[in-house]
């Protein structure tokens, strides 16, 4: 490259206009010139491999050819009872029969017995008649909630329109309402829940009702037959039967902050089976399905875990929740709280926390002076980042007992002190 490349004429506007190859024909890093035209030797080379290609492809299809005709040709060779080869081949002959014309040929069908009973175990009833014994005591539940509905099962309790399911199936509802097996379809009102055993008591105006028969959790062994009923997915597949045993008894699980001792099995539940019974294999509910790990774990292959209220806390619950609306001795702060979500935590600059929802009028809450929009962050020490968190440190606390809250609010933090007050009905 010439070392001179670089510098411009005195008076530019005296020649013609500057082109960066004006100057040997390079610019910069290389020529500028248009590269030689190689296409022609690229045809040639297509060509060729083209042909190769075609020929390579004859002689494959020649050779399985030759191949069939000499297996064709080919003598079967027999081994001897002396293990070497004899001498004399004999030819492959065809000895499959020719099909006879004619003939009224058809393939019978014999009438087929009902189904064998299934029983399943010694002395208990086979499933088809624990299906019949206990379908008349399931109900399909919806619900309709904020942008749409929500669907459960339940179980009837008396004949005078008690039913029962799960709090978390009817928490958020605005009306509620109950399908029978005999296709009446009802509105049913909310008696009362209790968000620590995830169950709720819900009633219709009916007097006629087919109630369950509850049998005693408390003697139940891992291994036991149970069956479960339900709607799986939606009133679509409602009155399903599935079966299978107890996996374990006494299994904690933790959701939503709170801890509960539960039936664990393998029998498929899935969601809408919520609020629906575990039976035995007896006909007897001893248990309410709640719940089931795998939601959100499915793509690990999570299968066979599902669980169930016990029968004995199902009557501890709902007797307190029939007669006067709650369960004695469960904790509140007069607050409805919820997660904040990372989107508003990012947009408004929000720190995680339980948002506070509802204050509930007269409440400890109230008098403690929160509103609806603060963020509690810290429960008598315990850094809280959700709405679980919330409930889960609230549950180690004793009603009357007084502890300090932090909150967010207006962009301030703020320390409260709130006395923990015995929850009621609403």
């Amino acid at each position: 490259m010439r070392e001179d490349f670089h510098q411009e004429p005195a008076d530019r506007s005296q020649k013609e206009p500057w082109e960066p190859w004006d100057d040997a024909g390079t610019y910069q890093t290389g020529s500028t010139r248009p590269p030689k035209s190689h296409g022609g030797l690229i045809t040639v080379l297509l060509i060729v491999v083209i042909l190769l290609a075609g020929i390579a492809s004859a002689l494959g299809l020649l050779n399985i050819r030759m191949f069939q005709a000499l297996q064709a040709q080919e003598a079967v060779s027999f081994t001897g009872t002396d293990g070497t080869a004899p001498s004399q081949t004999v030819p492959i002959v065809n000895t499959a029969p020719e099909q006879p014309s004619g003939g009224d040929h058809q393939l019978p069908l014999s009438q087929a017995p009902q189904g064998t009973p299934n029983v399943t175990q010694e002395g208990g009833l086979s499933l088809q008649e624990i299906y019949e014994q206990v379908i008349p005591s399931v109900v399909s539940i919806t619900c309709q909630v904020d942008g749409g509905t929500v669907s459960g099962t339940g179980v009837v309790l008396t004949k005078d329109g008690y039913l029962v399911t799960n709090c978390h199936v009817v928490s958020d509802a605005r009306a509620v309402t109950v399908l029978f097996t005999d296709g009446r379809e009802l509105p049913a009102a909310i008696v009362g829940t209790d968000p620590a055993s995830d169950l709720a008591v819900l009633y219709v105006d009916a007097q006629d009702l087919t109630p369950a028969e509850f049998g005693d959790s408390a003697t139940l062994r891992v291994g036991d037959s149970v069956a479960a009923i339900g709607d799986p997915l939606g009133a679509a597949f409602r009155g399903t039967l599935t079966n299978g045993i107890v996996s374990a008894i006494n299994r904690d699980v933790t959701t939503g902050g709170r801890t509960m001792a539960l039936i664990q099995t393998n029998a498929a539940l899935n969601e809408g089976n919520s609020g629906g019974p575990l039976i035995n294999c007896h006909g007897q509910v001893i248990g309410i399905n709640t719940l089931k790990i795998g939601d959100y774990m499915s793509a690990a292959g999570v299968e066979g875990l599902g669980f169930a209220i016990p029968s004995a806390t199902v009557k501890e619950v709902v007797d307190q929740l029939m007669s006067q609306g709650y369960v004695s001795g469960r904790p509140t702060l007069g607050i409805e709280v919820t997660d904040v979500s990372t989107m508003y935590q990012m947009f408004y600059r929000l720190p995680q926390g339980a948002y506070v929802t509802q204050v509930v009028p007269g409440g400890a809450g109230e008098e403690a002076g929160l509103r609806a929009g603060d963020i509690l962050v810290y429960l008598n020490g315990q850094r809280i980042t959700d709405a679980s968190d919330y409930t889960a440190a609230l549950y180690t606390t004793q009603i009357g007992e007084e502890i300090s809250l932090v909150i967010y609010r207006e962009g301030r933090q703020y320390e409260v002190t709130i006395t923990v007050a015995e929850a009621t009905k609403d």
